[in-house]
């Protein structure tokens, strides 16, 4: 039975059936109970104690207290008794059958004549007396079916609450054997979409074998693909890098002799290539950077120092080469915060997002920086532009390698699309965050946040 919709149906028809059986089986038991004091001379004592408990209560209490008991009595048992008066209609207003009622005229006379001798042959069809009316209290054996008996609580609570226990205990296993795997598939889902491309399922669910398990071995066959092809992606990447890496020093060797060589010929060509050749030799660089980042290859010298002083240092260089193009960066609030981590990276981070900031922000304006703290240990920094912003469906995708927004932010501004990828995989390497925000009106705001951690 390895099909999940079996189990599932086998397990909810075993239960009613479970139910079911427990309800006949007790109210089959009780009836056979029912059934033997009727052949017995003890149903007989049984309806005489109820007889001699009518008058007592009758002698005390009145009509209204007999009125009273008969049908708690009634509640009770599961043989219904009927109290009838002298016009054969029953205390508490229940149809009385046509059998009781002849069976009661047919033995009257002979009833009133013991009465009055006080010698009763039938103890138990003796009347109860009350204000001088005389009612007969009669077992009505023959009236007892399962409907009755299922509405006597104290016939059927035991094993109701029996069964529903039981039944509730199945169910509770059934529902664990079918979120548990659920659960840890989401967990994988949650985790794969952060960038861990080694969760895997199947081990985890033991050896059960149902269509999750399928979903789970499809799970981890995607996890698989994505996690070579990514793989395949970095080591392509990070070959390629290495490779041109060769090519362009030869390139710029050669460049420097023919350079020497041609001393009064035209040097625009030559500048051409010088210029051509450095952006090529910088985008090698952030390749190999992104890919050792990506890779987690490089291993990081923590160490514990100051954000602050780290930041100020990025803006006071940054800002002299703004100056050049109409541009101005300023911090316009600080705190005063330690953390642990790799200086060197996170100042290459920070410098990344704040040079891409001053890039696109327009002239004559300012790119605003403010450090604050929140109460979850956390120091927040906001990196605000006032350049031509950002559309909605690229707010994410712009931390991605080699994704440009177009024609605001193209090749013609210098950038490659990697800086911002470089910074959120730096940040991210000390458990942060960092997301783009538009402004109303013009620009974005980069918020990153970062852990405050101790040193180790």
């Amino acid at each position: 039975m390895n099909s999940l919709f079996f189990k599932i149906f086998v397990s909810f028809w075993l239960s009613l059936i479970l139910f079911a059986s427990l309800t006949l089986w007790s109210t089959s038991h009780y009836l056979d109970n029912v059934r033997s004091r009727t052949n017995s001379v003890q149903p007989r004592q049984h309806v005489m104690n109820h007889i001699d408990r009518a008058q007592t209560v009758a002698s005390q209490q009145g009509l209204d207290g007999l009125r009273k008991w008969l049908r708690l009595l009634d509640k009770q048992e599961a043989i219904p008794y009927l109290l009838i008066d002298e016009k054969g209609n029953d205390l508490i207003d229940r149809q009385v059958p046509l059998r009781i009622q002849r069976r009661i005229l047919r033995h009257e006379r002979r009833l009133y004549k013991e009465e009055h001798e006080h010698n009763y042959s039938r103890p138990h069809q003796r009347p109860i007396i009350l204000n001088g009316q005389r009612y007969r209290l009669v077992a009505d054996f023959q009236s007892i079916t399962l409907g009755r008996v299922l509405h006597r609580p104290r016939v059927i609570a035991v094993p109701l609450f029996i069964a529903m226990l039981i039944s509730g205990l199945v169910c509770f296993m059934l529902a664990r054997y079918l979120t548990f795997p659920i659960s840890m598939l989401r967990k994988a889902t949650n985790k794969l979409a952060a960038g861990d491309l080694s969760q895997r399922v199947s081990p985890s669910l033991g050896s059960r074998n149902d269509e999750i398990v399928e979903l789970a071995n499809d799970f981890d066959h995607m996890a698989e693909q994505i996690q070579n092809l990514v793989t395949s992606h970095k080591q392509l990447l990070r070959d390629a890098s290495h490779e041109l890496r060769s090519p362009l020093a030869r390139l710029q060797v050669a460049l420097g002799l023919a350079r020497q060589r041609n001393l009064q010929s035209d040097v625009e060509e030559f500048d051409r290539i010088e210029r051509e050749a450095e952006r090529l030799n910088e985008l090698i660089g952030q390749l190999l950077s992104l890919a050792r980042l990506e890779t987690d290859s490089m291993s990081l010298q923590n160490e514990t120092f100051d954000l602050t002083n780290l930041l100020e240092n990025i803006v006071h260089d940054a800002a002299y080469e703004a100056k050049a193009s109409h541009r101005d960066v300023k911090i316009l609030h600080s705190v005063p915060v330690s953390i642990y981590g790799n200086a060197v990276l996170l100042h290459s981070a920070l410098e990344n997002v704040i040079r891409n900031a001053i890039r696109y922000t327009d002239e004559n304006t300012c790119v605003e920086l403010s450090m604050s703290t929140d109460n979850t240990d956390h120091v927040i920094l906001n990196i605000r532009d006032y350049g031509p912003g950002i559309p909605d469906d690229m707010l994410t995708r712009i931390f991605e390698p080699f994704v440009r927004v177009g024609e605001a932010r193209d090749r013609t501004s210098g950038g490659y699309g990697l800086g911002l990828a470089i910074a959120n995989k730096a940040i991210s390497l000390h458990s942060g965050s960092i997301t783009a925000h538009p402004e109303t009106g013009k620009g974005i705001t980069m918020v990153i946040k970062l852990p405050i951690k101790k040193g180790r």
